[in-house]
């Protein structure tokens, strides 16, 4: 069984650099989990500068939550524990030791397991880590059964990287991941993929599994918008999700007993000289891959897309679930004429320049882009772009004020459990308040998760 849905509204953002279909494998100096990528964690440290650890060694866990181990992407030595305001762990950082030393976790044919023990088996490891639940996109917690698992195949973002390169030689590691999957839902798995998507691709060959397929433009490849229109969610429900490339990293569990965190990114934008893949391991510092291959000193890298993505520094290091790095231009220099000037080269939604008189136009353009606002902040009006944009059964003007007062009881009503802050990216880019909106639906959400105990 499965779906073909096509989604009408939204936006493609069509911006220069997308990356070339080549793989480089490169070497990295220094890894790094940062507990920040996990929402609603405080981590406790069980390891100290100078531990020795092994792929798959724990490194801290979740306050609370016991059994929600983090561990190690390599084998190699702690050489940090960054701590920040309050002594809040910013990153815990890793020198590889070039050795590739594994914890075992002995390979398990899944056939003979139980729920519980698959679970037990991806907790010890680590590999848990790699599930997220809506409402909230926390971590699951182990005792709770969701009523469908999605598998994100595919992303509509701007530059994202082609799914078909990231996952290359995965399908019997996938095949077991998704058995795996099944283990842990009485609901069905979803594997999500675009309509262009190849016939021969390797997601299309998954079995036991619902594949659906999805046509639009942007946030097609959104997971709100994707459980939307598959299983909504309701009050007291959870679904489950994950990255395709994640189900390869549950399958090699069973199948080699090692936590292996090998996966494949894209670093992409114009600012890059040579835009391609990167074979690397999670948590990896940029700088070896960044090196010699971009254009200036006045940049921003952001670990993701240009729409929801998280700034990091030149020697920062990936985020936990990005499979995307995005260079572009710090917008720190005036433009002549500004407003005033043809634009022809400038992305334009409200037809401000010339060049969004153009959207039709069937030359593939790509734009330019930097990180100049373009305006200040504004009062928030209604004005009527969001609905344009925004292609879900909920009114998005109406769910950002009533996040901004936090009012619970209003956000339940319009729909806040379905949502994530990246579902408002392009509310947010169209929006000529030049509003925070992001940061409002996240601090809605926050809202919404400590009042649950989440």
């Amino acid at each position: 069984m499965s779906k073909a849905i096509k989604i009408s509204k939204g936006l493609d953002v069509p911006l220069t650099g997308k990356a070339k279909p080549e793989v480089v494998e490169t070497a990295v100096g220094e890894y790094a989990i940062k507990p920040k990528d996990f929402v609603g964690l405080t981590p406790k440290m069980l390891v100290e500068q100078g531990d020795k650890v092994k792929a798959g060694t724990p490194v801290f866990y979740a306050k609370g939550k016991e059994r929600l181990m983090f561990t190690s992407p390599v084998s190699g030595t702690i050489t940090a524990v960054e701590r920040g305001e309050k002594r809040v762990i910013n990153a815990i950082r890793i020198v590889p030791d070039g050795q590739n030393e594994y914890e075992d976790f002995s390979k398990e044919s899944l056939s003979g397991m139980s729920r519980e023990q698959v679970k037990e088996k991806m907790l010890a490891s680590g590999v848990w880590t790699v599930l997220r639940q809506r409402p909230y996109s926390v971590i699951p917690d182990p005792d709770t059964t969701p009523k469908c698992i999605i598998v994100t195949g595919f992303s509509s973002a701007p530059l994202a990287p082609d799914y078909s390169i990231l996952l290359q030689g995965e399908r019997a590691a996938m095949q077991v991941g998704v058995d795996a999957l099944r283990k842990l839902t009485d609901g069905k798995v979803h594997v999500n993929v675009h309509s262009s998507i190849s016939r021969t691709d390797e997601l299309l060959k998954l079995e036991n599994v619902q594949i659906n397929t999805f046509e639009g433009k942007h946030p097609c490849g959104n997971v709100s918008v994707q459980v939307e229109k598959l299983d909504p969610i309701n009050k007291g429900e959870k679904i489950w999700y994950l990255d395709a490339q994640d189900l390869a990293v549950i399958g090699k569990l069973f199948l080699e007993g090692r936590y292996i965190t090998d996966r494949i990114i894209a670093l992409t934008g114009e600012e890059v000289s040579h835009p391609q893949y990167y074979k690397i391991k999670r948590g990896a510092n940029i700088s070896s891959i960044i090196y010699n291959n971009v254009t200036s000193n006045t940049l921003r890298f952001i670990s993701g897309n240009v729409l929801t993505g998280t700034k990091i520094e030149r020697d920062g290091f990936l985020s936990y679930y990005d499979n995307q790095i995005t260079v572009i231009r710090e917008g720190k220099e005036r433009r002549l004429f500004g407003w005033l000037a043809p634009g022809f080269n400038r992305f334009s939604v409200s037809r401000t320049f010339l060049s969004g008189f153009m959207k039709n136009c069937s030359c593939n353009k790509t734009y330019s882009v930097d990180t100049n606002l373009n305006g200040g902040e504004r009062p928030l009006v209604f004005t009527g772009e969001f609905e344009k944009v925004f292609p879900m059964d909920i009114y998005p003007m109406q769910l950002i004020k009533a996040c901004a007062i936090g009012d619970i009881d209003l956000m339940e009503q319009l729909g806040i459990y379905e949502v994530d802050p990246e579902d408002f990216a392009l509310c947010e880019l169209v929006d000529s308040s030049k509003t925070n909106i992001q940061a409002i639906i996240k601090q809605g959400l926050d809202l919404m998760r400590k009042e649950m105990g989440e």
